[in-house]
């Protein structure tokens, strides 16, 4: 049983109202990042950006980016919608790098996925990895995307090169968002 009590978490929809009540003219912007291998194994990887202005829309300076997966099947949202719920969270964990949360920097949705006790998928050691590392770092566009991938290359348990490399590139982003 878990320690925590989901009413103490606030929903996304909470979030996105937020978020456009701050922001007019602001954007989320969301993008499967499933490869083929990952869906053959029933799972979802998407990524969330957001955008303040139309200027950073204009200019593609995200002011904050998450990462959300999730597992086809099992019972809740995930039994008929896995890939919804997987934008979901990501889009929550977006607006919470930027600021945008209740008293739990976690989600409701995501404090779900834990009570529900769905694990990280991990790859079998004979397999390839579920997560090809060097196109997720070419695909890095700013810091916070950078911790992001951090956070989910540590929860995958990748190789402590690959964390390496990603951190070497998120103290370069921050260099050029410092300019």
């Amino acid at each position: 049983m878990a320690n925590f009590n989901l009413n103490d978490y606030e929903l996304v929809e909470t979030r996105i109202a937020k978020f456009y009540a701050l922001y007019e003219d602001g954007r989320i912007h969301t993008e499967n990042m499933t490869t083929k291998e990952e869906r053959e194994r029933g799972l979802w990887v998407v990524k969330a950006r957001i955008y303040k202005t139309l200027e950073d829309q204009r200019l593609g300076c995200p002011t904050s980016t998450g990462y959300a997966f999730e597992v086809d099947g099992g019972y809740g949202a995930n039994k008929t919608s896995a890939l919804e719920n997987c934008e979901t969270s990501a889009i929550g964990r977006a607006l919470a790098n930027m600021g945008l949360h209740g008293n739990k920097r976690a989600s409701r949705e995501e404090m779900a996925k834990v009570e529900r006790g769905v694990p990280a998928p991990k790859a079998d050691a004979w397999e390839a990895p579920l997560i090809n590392w060097a196109e997720e770092i070419a695909k890095l566009d700013d810091a916070n995307g950078a911790r992001g991938l951090y956070a989910l290359a540590k929860a995958e348990n990748a190789p402590k090169a690959v964390l390496d490399e990603i951190t070497a590139k998120g103290k370069a982003l921050s260099e050029v968002d410092r300019k």
